[in-house]
Protein backbone atom coordinates (compact mmCIF):
# COMPACT_ATOMS: atom_id res chain seq x y z
CA UNK A 1 0.00 0.00 0.00
CA UNK A 2 1.27 3.45 -0.93
CA UNK A 3 0.63 6.34 1.43
CA UNK A 4 -0.19 9.60 -0.32
CA UNK A 5 -0.17 13.01 1.37
CA UNK A 6 -1.76 16.05 -0.27
CA UNK A 7 -1.01 19.69 0.44
CA UNK A 8 -1.72 23.10 -1.02
CA UNK A 9 -5.47 23.43 -0.76
CA UNK A 10 -7.31 26.42 0.61
CA UNK A 11 -9.72 29.25 -0.06
CA UNK A 12 -9.26 31.51 -3.08
CA UNK A 13 -11.35 33.86 -5.15
CA UNK A 14 -12.56 33.09 -8.64
CA UNK A 15 -9.82 33.65 -11.20
CA UNK A 16 -6.99 32.90 -8.79
CA UNK A 17 -4.63 29.92 -8.75
CA UNK A 18 -3.68 27.08 -6.43
CA UNK A 19 -1.09 24.35 -6.67
CA UNK A 20 -1.77 20.98 -5.08
CA UNK A 21 1.07 18.60 -4.30
CA UNK A 22 1.08 14.92 -3.48
CA UNK A 23 3.99 13.09 -1.90
CA UNK A 24 4.16 9.30 -1.79
CA UNK A 25 5.69 6.95 0.73
CA UNK A 26 7.50 5.12 -2.08
CA UNK A 27 10.73 6.33 -3.65
CA UNK A 28 9.44 6.73 -7.18
CA UNK A 29 6.23 6.63 -9.19
CA UNK A 30 7.91 4.69 -11.99
CA UNK A 31 5.39 2.13 -13.24
CA UNK A 32 2.46 4.03 -11.79
CA UNK A 33 -0.30 6.21 -13.14
CA UNK A 34 -1.03 9.16 -10.89
CA UNK A 35 -4.27 11.06 -10.71
CA UNK A 36 -6.23 13.80 -9.05
CA UNK A 37 -9.92 13.23 -8.34
CA UNK A 38 -12.40 15.59 -6.76
CA UNK A 39 -15.72 15.29 -5.02
CA UNK A 40 -18.11 18.17 -4.46
CA UNK A 41 -20.93 17.98 -1.88
CA UNK A 42 -23.78 15.85 -3.17
CA UNK A 43 -21.88 14.81 -6.29
CA UNK A 44 -20.00 11.73 -7.39
CA UNK A 45 -16.24 11.66 -7.31
CA UNK A 46 -14.76 12.50 -10.71
CA UNK A 47 -11.39 12.11 -12.33
CA UNK A 48 -9.86 15.54 -12.91
CA UNK A 49 -6.47 14.64 -14.37
CA UNK A 50 -4.12 11.71 -14.64
CA UNK A 51 -0.51 11.18 -15.65
CA UNK A 52 1.21 7.98 -16.70
CA UNK A 53 4.61 8.29 -15.09
CA UNK A 54 6.41 6.38 -17.85
CA UNK A 55 5.72 8.20 -21.09
CA UNK A 56 4.05 11.24 -19.63
CA UNK A 57 0.62 10.54 -21.12
CA UNK A 58 -1.91 12.89 -19.50
CA UNK A 59 -5.70 13.02 -19.36
CA UNK A 60 -7.88 15.97 -18.35
CA UNK A 61 -11.56 16.39 -17.57
CA UNK A 62 -13.07 18.58 -20.27
CA UNK A 63 -14.08 21.30 -17.84
CA UNK A 64 -10.50 21.81 -16.63
CA UNK A 65 -8.64 21.57 -19.93
CA UNK A 66 -6.49 24.63 -20.50
CA UNK A 67 -6.73 25.63 -16.83
CA UNK A 68 -5.25 22.70 -14.89
CA UNK A 69 -1.91 20.99 -15.42
CA UNK A 70 -0.77 17.74 -13.84
CA UNK A 71 2.98 17.29 -13.66
CA UNK A 72 5.82 15.54 -11.96
CA UNK A 73 7.34 17.28 -9.01
CA UNK A 74 11.05 17.80 -8.54
CA UNK A 75 11.25 14.49 -6.69
CA UNK A 76 10.38 11.17 -8.32
CA UNK A 77 7.68 10.55 -5.73
CA UNK A 78 5.83 13.85 -6.08
CA UNK A 79 3.02 14.89 -8.40
CA UNK A 80 1.39 18.30 -8.63
CA UNK A 81 -1.78 19.84 -9.96
CA UNK A 82 -1.50 23.46 -11.00
CA UNK A 83 -4.96 25.02 -11.06
CA UNK A 84 -5.36 28.37 -12.78
CA UNK A 85 -8.41 30.53 -13.47
CA UNK A 86 -10.31 28.76 -10.74
CA UNK A 87 -14.08 28.84 -10.79
CA UNK A 88 -16.62 28.36 -7.99
CA UNK A 89 -17.61 25.06 -9.60
CA UNK A 90 -14.07 23.79 -8.94
CA UNK A 91 -14.88 23.79 -5.23
CA UNK A 92 -14.46 20.25 -3.93
CA UNK A 93 -12.32 17.91 -1.88
CA UNK A 94 -9.41 16.89 -4.08
CA UNK A 95 -7.81 13.48 -3.75
CA UNK A 96 -4.46 12.23 -4.96
CA UNK A 97 -4.59 8.63 -6.20
CA UNK A 98 -2.17 6.10 -7.63
CA UNK A 99 -2.33 2.74 -9.35
CA UNK A 100 0.15 0.52 -11.05
CA UNK A 101 -0.35 1.30 -14.72
CA UNK A 102 -1.09 -2.36 -15.44
CA UNK A 103 -4.05 -2.27 -13.06
CA UNK A 104 -7.48 -0.95 -13.96
CA UNK A 105 -8.46 0.71 -10.71
CA UNK A 106 -6.85 3.20 -8.38
CA UNK A 107 -6.10 1.43 -5.11
CA UNK A 108 -4.02 4.02 -3.31
CA UNK A 109 -5.64 7.23 -2.05
CA UNK A 110 -4.74 10.29 -0.10
CA UNK A 111 -6.97 11.63 2.64
CA UNK A 112 -8.22 14.52 0.52
CA UNK A 113 -7.76 18.26 0.71
CA UNK A 114 -10.34 21.04 0.50
CA UNK A 115 -10.31 23.56 -2.32
CA UNK A 116 -12.86 26.35 -2.04
CA UNK A 117 -13.34 29.00 -4.73
CA UNK A 118 -15.48 31.98 -3.84
CA UNK A 119 -17.29 34.07 -6.41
Amino acid sequence: QVQLDESGGGLVQAGESLRLSCVASIRTFTGYTMAWFRQAPGKDRELVASLRWNGGIAYYLDSVKGRFTISRGNAQNTVSLQMNSLKPEDTAVYFCAARLTARAEYDNWGQGIQVTVSS
